[in-house]
């Protein structure tokens, strides 16, 4: 119902085919729609209550982003092989590593104390790996605000979307929570003293960690 009460607002079919895009996307990033799961275009059109045409739209952007793929069943959500994972962080250390360095020269006086905030928040979190990681997302949309970049945001946006493709939370992975804490703290000392360099170094080292993690949960599932 609230996907649908939110694809009804607006006018024209580009804003609802990004209405369904986002609802698209949501749904993988829940796992309601996992890897693997065949998409059809009526089903969804029914589901959000628009015709196919927002519907097709969405769909071809999800094949460009690489959410979506062709496969004998039909079109279904995308299931990333190991290659790509690399590449997805490699991609995903360069533009965290960059939008630390804009913030660490763009940062705003309250843009900062909203990071410290993000931090400390983290650092409060225990138990479910689930709420650790949202935390954590919070923690790196305070600095993608401010780095002050609208290009490289749009930019992490369509990442973000190709990590929702990933199973499970690297958080899951014991000691992973506590380790983070320390880097989140470096990259915010970095933010707030200015030295783009450090933060931009301190956020890439955090996400090479991050990937370090996602092999430790592949490799788990790979030997099961």
């Amino acid at each position: 119902m609230a996907d649908h009460q939110q694809l009804t607002r607006g006018s024209g079919g580009g804003s609802r085919g990004n209405k369904v895009y986002r609802a698209l996307t949501d749904r993988i990033r829940s796992r309601e729609l996992q890897p693997g799961a065949r998409v059809r275009e009526e089903d969804i059109a029914l589901s959000l209550g628009v015709s196919r045409t927002p519907v097709r739209e969405a769909f071809a952007r999800l094949q460009e982003r690489g959410l979506l793929e062709t496969s004998s069943a039909g079109l279904t959500v995308a299931q990333l092989n190991r290659p790509q994972v690399m590449e997805l962080y490699a991609m995903r250390a360069k533009l965290e590593g960059a939008a630390a360095a804009f913030a660490a020269e763009n940062a705003s006086p309250s843009d900062v104390v909203s990071i410290r905030h993000a931090a400390t928040f983290f650092s409060a979190q225990g138990g479910a790996p689930g709420h650790v990681a949202r935390a954590n997302t919070l923690f790196h949309e305070a600095i993608y605000e401010a780095a002050h970049n609208r290009y490289l945001m749009r930019m992490l946006e369509d990442l973000n979307d190709s990590l929702a493709l990933l199973p499970d939370t690297t958080f899951s992975v014991p000691g992973r929570a506590d380790a983070a804490r320390a880097e989140h703290q470096a990259i915010f000392e970095a933010i707030e003293n200015r030295d783009p360099l450090r933060a931009e170094q301190a956020a890439g080292m955090h996400i090479r960690y991050a990937l370090e993690g996602r092999l430790m949960l592949l490799y788990s599932v790979e030997t099961q």
